[in-house]
Order: structure tokens, then sequence, then C-alpha cells
């Protein structure tokens, strides 16, 4: 049986600096522990994939940690911090609450909650996906979590906040996790790759970090699928051609031709790209997307908007001082009404090229109003 582990867990943070992106938790649990100033309770909340668990275990580690560092992280050498890595440690529980939702797997819980931790100061509860307990078993949880014992702390972690009672709310001290932006995204591959010995091209690695869509745990499922194809080397090609992704040319040539107003050339590409088997919707979707990228780069206020590597922000630059913001404005109109109508048109390459069309012919329909307005 093979011996690989999956990039998630293999590169999983032990340290609260190792996190991505969670600067603002890491930082306000450190000065917690600093002061001495710990809740009882925690609430982490976000986006799946963006480090709720991981942060949760550190925290749990840290909290009985027999020498912790300066820095206030664990020093993995006490029998604490080594029981942890191997997940030996009673004193930490973990619960999913997916499959463990109901008021006797609560109870259950709270009898554990009564018994002092053998070794360490604290017993740490971590419950997983809290939003699926029910009604009940939040209501039998309450009164443990408003007045537990002093070496009793629970981490509760949720992807869908909205769903938990106010009166748990009330409880917990709650962390909001941000998406991860798709600079620290690619920045963590980058460090990947040097450690693996993967040859990585920068754009490649944009389109995995854009692909996660704020998610590193997706990011990194979708960098491990890419190199069990790929091998040591991941090209941009290799990775459009594994994702399913139309390739950037395509957008820019599509451009080039509406602002030449050549039909022809815009027919023939659009055609070109729904035989390589590519969704109308995702044509017009990622054609939306294109736009607003050339937009943003008409200004130099708004570049840091730009998500995309150096080669391509530079033919984004060049396609920006060509098109004028007026045809953009209303290229970005004609293709968010596409969209909105693509489910009731019956005929959806017709309605996609007719947007197109009208695009096309945008610089003649700006001309004639023109000369309206002087005849007037």
């Amino acid at each position: 049986m093979s011996n690989f582990i999956v990039s998630a867990r293999k590169y999983r943070p032990q340290r609260f600096q190792d996190v991505v992106g969670q600067g603002h938790v890491a930082g306000t649990l450190k000065n917690a522990l600093a002061s001495g100033h710990v809740a009882h309770a925690f609430l982490f909340t976000g986006p799946r994939g963006v480090g709720k668990t991981t942060c949760a275990r550190i925290l749990a580690k840290i909290l009985n940690c027999e020498n912790r560092t300066p820095e206030y992280e664990a020093c993995n050498e006490c029998s604490s911090c080594k029981s942890f890595n191997e997940s030996a440690s009673f004193n930490i529980i973990e619960l999913d609450a997916a499959s463990n939702n109901s008021v006797e797997h609560i109870r259950a819980l709270t009898e554990q909650v009564r018994f002092q931790p053998q070794q360490g100061k604290y017993k740490v509860f971590i419950i997983d996906e809290v939003h699926m307990l029910s009604n009940q078993a939040f209501n039998a949880f309450l009164k443990t979590l408003e007045e537990p014992p002093p070496y009793a702390i629970f981490i509760l972690a949720t992807t869908e906040k909205h769903k938990i009672i106010p009166t748990i709310l009330s409880r917990c001290q709650i962390f909001d996790f941000r998406r991860i932006t798709v600079a620290d995204t690619v920045a963590h591959l980058k460090s990947i790759c040097q450690q693996e010995n993967i040859e990585a091209e920068e754009d490649a690695l944009h389109i995995i970090a854009q692909k996660a869509d704020g998610a590193l745990r997706d990011a990194l499922s979708i960098f491990d699928r890419i190199t069990s194809g790929a091998g040591k080397k991941i090209t941009y090609d290799a990775v459009i051609e594994n994702l399913n992704v139309l390739d950037y040319d395509y957008f820019f040539q599509i451009t080039d031709a509406l602002l030449a107003e050549d039909a022809a050339s815009l027919m023939n590409r659009f055609d070109e790209i729904l035989r390589k088997g590519f969704d109308p919707e995702v044509f017009i979707l990622g054609l939306a997307e294109h736009l607003r990228n050339v937009l943003v780069c008409k200004d130099k206020a708004t570049l840091g908007l730009l998500e995309v590597g150096e080669n391509l922000r530079e033919r984004y630059r060049a396609q920006a001082a060509l098109a004028p913001a007026s045809f953009l404005l209303t290229s970005l109109n004609l293709c968010n009404d596409c969209d909105i109508n693509f489910k009731m048109a019956r005929h959806k390459r017709l309605h996609v090229e007719m947007a197109l069309l009208k695009m096309c012919h945008i610089g003649r329909a700006v001309k004639s109003a023109d000369l309206e307005k002087k005849n007037a």
C-alpha cells in the first residue's frame, strides 16, 4: 500500500505562525495566552478549508503545553505535546457534530466534562460542524457551556454561524476566519513546491489558487491532483487542461476582435471554444471576469485588485491601454444581461452570439449617437 499523504494533512500547520491568512485570529489568541485571559468557550466561524479546526487543535495543544515558547507556541517536546502529536492525548476530545448531533451524544460529552484531566491543566473539547446539533442538543449543552468547571475549555467550529442559536453565541468568544487570498495561497503553494522539489509556473499556481475560491484545503487538493499527473513539473497548460479551465488567450483574442469590430473572427473564436466542449454560460462568465480585469487596469490605483501573475498583468495593461472605459462598461453590462437571461433562453448559443455581436458594434453605436447629437 502507498505511503502517500495528501498535502492538506502533510503540511497542516503545527504552530500559529504557520497558519496561512489568519494572522488576526492567531494574534488575538496569543495575546490572550500572554495575559492569561483565556475564555472558556470559543466559536471559530468562516468558510470551509481556511484553518478553523487547525487553529482549534493548535490552541488546545498550547493550553496543555508544559514549556511554552516565548512566542506562546507549543514546544513539541514535553509529554503533553508528544501525546498530542501521536493522537494519544486524553485531554483533547474531538467531536464531529455532523454525526453526533443528538441529546444523548451531548449528555455523553457533559459526563466527560465532570472528570478532571489526569495530566495537564485543561481538558479541551473541540466540536466540529457545531451547527449540525439539533435544537434539543443545543439546549442540553447550554448549562455546561455557560458554567463549566475551571479546567474545561470548549472550542466550537462552524461554517454556518447563522444556524447556531443566539443563547450559544452569547456564551462564546467569536472569531471570524477570512477567505485565503490568491496571493497567500500562491505563496504557500510555492513553499510546498520548494520542499517537494517541484518546478511550477507562477501562472499555473495562480489558476489553482483562483479555482480554490479562498479555501486553502481545496487548493492543496487540486495541487495533489495536478502533481499526480504532471509529476515534478507543473505547467500552465497542464493545469488548464486538467481543471478544464478556458485559456486566458481566448479572452484576449475575443476582446481584440471586439475592439477591432471583427465579427467574423469573433464568431470563429466562439465556435472554436464550443467545439472544445466548454459551456456557453461558463464562457460568458469568464469573458465578464476578463473585461472586469481589463477595466481594473485602466487606473493604477486599482491595479492591486488584479489577482494574476506578472506575465498576465502586463498583457492586461496592454489591452487596457487600447480599450475605452465606455466600451468595457457597456460590454460588462451586456455580459451581465446575457448571464441573467441565459437560463430562460431556448437557443443558448444564439443567445450568447447576439450578446457578442452587440458588443462588437458598441463603437459604431457610440459614433452614430455622437453624429445625431451634432446634427440635432
